[in-house]
């Protein structure tokens, strides 16, 4: 795994986003993007896990703890592309998603909080996968190109931060 020049993961790729422009405003692609943001499976979700994780791992796995740390701001920055693209199709961008004809609120009961290391990197491999699956199912769904490279964009961040997860499982095993 490639480092930094303090020794400490690389979490952002030297790689640009796509402007946050959609080029429709359909509502069914306003909802998609909004599930991004608010639902349980949703880049708030990420966030607020990768927090609890920088949280929990320090002092004992400060490196550990700073890189989790870091990827949460690579995905509060996933959270605002999702949140712009839904306000910019007309929804409002609150942390909340549709579910079963209506909004439903974000809340951290959505999570699993894993306090031991192994099962909080097994789990945090298991939320970069779900997401990358969901937005790869939406990028072949939406028809509007400028959502499809934010969304294709995210998920070379998603794919990333699985490949320093499992850079940490085979250090830990290694120990």
């Amino acid at each position: 795994m490639e480092t930094n020049q303090n020794g400490k993961y690389c979490v952002r790729l030297d790689l640009p986003y796509p402007p946050v422009q959609p080029e429709t405003h359909r509502k069914d692609y306003a909802y998609a993007m909004l599930s991004n943001v608010g639902s349980d499976a949703s880049e708030i979700s990420t966030v607020s896990l990768h927090f609890y994780n920088s949280t929990i791992l320090t002092p004992q796995h400060e490196t550990f703890a700073h890189c989790f740390h870091e990827i949460s701001i690579v995905e509060m920055h996933h959270l605002n592309i999702f949140a712009s693209m839904a306000h910019q199709m007309g929804l409002d961008p609150r942390l909340w998603a549709p579910h079963n004809g209506r909004n439903r609120y974000w809340t951290p009961g959505f999570l699993h909080y894993p306090q031991q290391l192994l099962p909080l990197l097994h789990n945090a491999i298991q939320s970069e996968t779900a997401a990358i699956r969901k937005y790869s199912r939406q990028a072949e769904l939406i028809q509007d190109a400028n959502i499809v490279a934010n969304l294709r964009r995210i998920i070379q961040d998603e794919e990333n931060h699985i490949q320093i997860f499992r850079t940490m499982l085979t250090e830990v095993a290694g120990s």
